[in-house]
């Protein structure tokens, strides 16, 4: 007999970890070639990790809510023959018995394009071991090592949980700092701004009131909100606006979408169309299908288009055309309502959310006519959809100008200011308007 290193399989360019949610096998359970072993969790996408042979179940490295980075073994899969994957190691006892106990915050790792942030406070010279939640939290909240230390747990081997440092932090009194305010005075008589004071008080600790609905933020809500505070501290945001007149595509769409769902069965969305027209202009200005890393821009050579799309929980998930350019507008609304359809019924592979080169969302299907989206990180850009509104509008002819009724959107394009200036950031835009002000209302389907 031999074993088998299941590992966390890679999910993308920017992701690192993962946490465990569900066991689908026990120890002891007879597992075939590809079936789902167990499901993770990421900032990007809930998964399954499949088996990649046959065989038995025999260990488990990881628990229920336990982070797990990429490569690391999940678990020990026993088969018959020869032992042709890596060999188990000794360590293994080492790393279930070091692995960190349940952890709610994976933290995003944006290596490609930042830094990362790091939090004030060390306990490395701890006999007791923290796990990086406990340790986060006790840095933002400025709890000393002494201080840490003296908090009893109730987790394995007496070690403090999340639950056991945030009670504390809820009851305790310790001193805090506060500013000195500037005055009007100390302003005119100093040339260097006053340096804070620091001075004793009681900790200030926000409590909710009877009336108050208390909500704890999901697992994928805090993923995606450090994700965008990440992105915001990395790129230079600057958006331009423009008004794209698609009357034309609106009375195509109109005209074509019943014999398009009777030939191909499928919608016909203005989605694909969009996706078409930024996919043309991509190739017109290949600088704008970039990343970064450090000092070096990396042109990407595959146009691989992120669509945006909200699910029924708040939440925002990106799914990736691959080559979107390759396309024509039956194969992209195929692929538009694939990925949309197996998002809204969480069944997107960590493949389907992976190596996307530039993303596209669609604001106006909340009824917002612009907005100024964030960069999807390591991505230079991302272009937002307005509402497509009827209006009145003055229509230039050989015989005059007359004013008539027109469908318009605004297009917004966000782009990072460090390698695309407003020159290439304008043109862009402008470009995929042109291509959509140009739809040929006798196309064929």
């Amino acid at each position: 007999m031999a074993k088998f290193e299941l590992k966390l399989p890679k999910m993308g360019e920017s992701v690192a970890e993962a946490t465990v949610t569900t066991w689908l096998k026990e120890v002891g359970d007879t597992i075939e070639m590809d079936d789902p072993v167990l499901e993770i969790a990421t900032d990007k996408v809930d998964s399954e990790v499949p088996s990649e042979v046959e065989g038995v179940l025999v260990e488990k490295l990881f628990g229920i809510d336990d982070v797990v980075k990429v490569g690391q073994t999940i678990a020990i899969i026993e088969t018959e023959g020869e032992d042709t994957s890596t060999v188990v190691s000794d360590e293994k006892n080492e790393i279930t018995e070091e692995a960190p106990e349940t952890v709610a915050i994976i933290e995003e790792q944006v290596a490609a394009t930042t830094e990362a942030i790091s939090i004030s406070g060390d306990f490395s010279e701890s006999s007791k071991f923290y796990s990086p939640l406990v340790k986060n939290i006790a840095a933002t909240e400025g709890i000393s090592l002494q201080e840490l230390d003296s908090i009893p747990g109730t987790g394995k081997d007496n070690r403090i949980t999340k639950n056991d440092i945030l009670h504390y932090v809820k009851n305790r009194t310790s001193a805090k700092t506060t500013v000195q305010p500037i005055t009007k005075s100390n302003v005119e008589n100093q040339i260097e701004p006053p340096v804070p004071k620091k001075t004793e008080t009681s900790a200030t600790i926000p409590v909710a009131s009877g009336e108050d609905e208390i909500i704890e933020m999901t697992r994928m809500g805090k993923l995606i909100a450090h994700h965008m505070v990440a992105s915001v501290q990395t790129s230079a945001h600057v958006q331009s606006f423009i008004e794209a007149d698609v009357t034309n595509m609106w009375n195509w769409r109109k005209k074509v979408k019943g014999e398009f769902m009777k030939r191909e069965g499928e919608n016909l969305t203005f989605t694909p169309i969009f996706m078409e027209a930024v996919a043309k202009a991509i190739r017109d200005f290949p600088m704008i299908n970039i990343s970064i890393d450090g000092d070096t821009i990396i042109k990407k050579k595959n146009i691989n288009l992120g669509m945006a799309a909200a699910l029924a929980d708040g939440n925002l998930i990106v799914p990736v055309i691959k080559n979107a350019d390759q396309l024509n507008l039956v194969g992209m609304t195929k692929a538009v309502n694939d990925l949309a359809s197996r998002a809204r019924n969480n069944a997107l592979k960590p493949d389907d959310i992976q190596d996307g080169t530039y993303t596209v969302t669609n604001v106006g299907t909340f009824g917002s006519i612009m907005g100024t989206p964030i960069i999807n990180q390591p991505q230079v850009a991302i272009l937002a959809l307005g509402a497509i509104r009827k209006v009145p509008a003055v229509i230039e002819t050989p015989d005059g100008d007359f004013i008539g009724i027109r469908y318009k959107m605004f297009l917004s394009h966000s782009y990072d200011h460090r390698v695309v200036n407003g020159a290439l950031g304008g043109q862009f835009v402008q470009r995929v308007k042109d291509y959509l002000e140009a739809f040929d209302i006798d196309r064929e389907i």
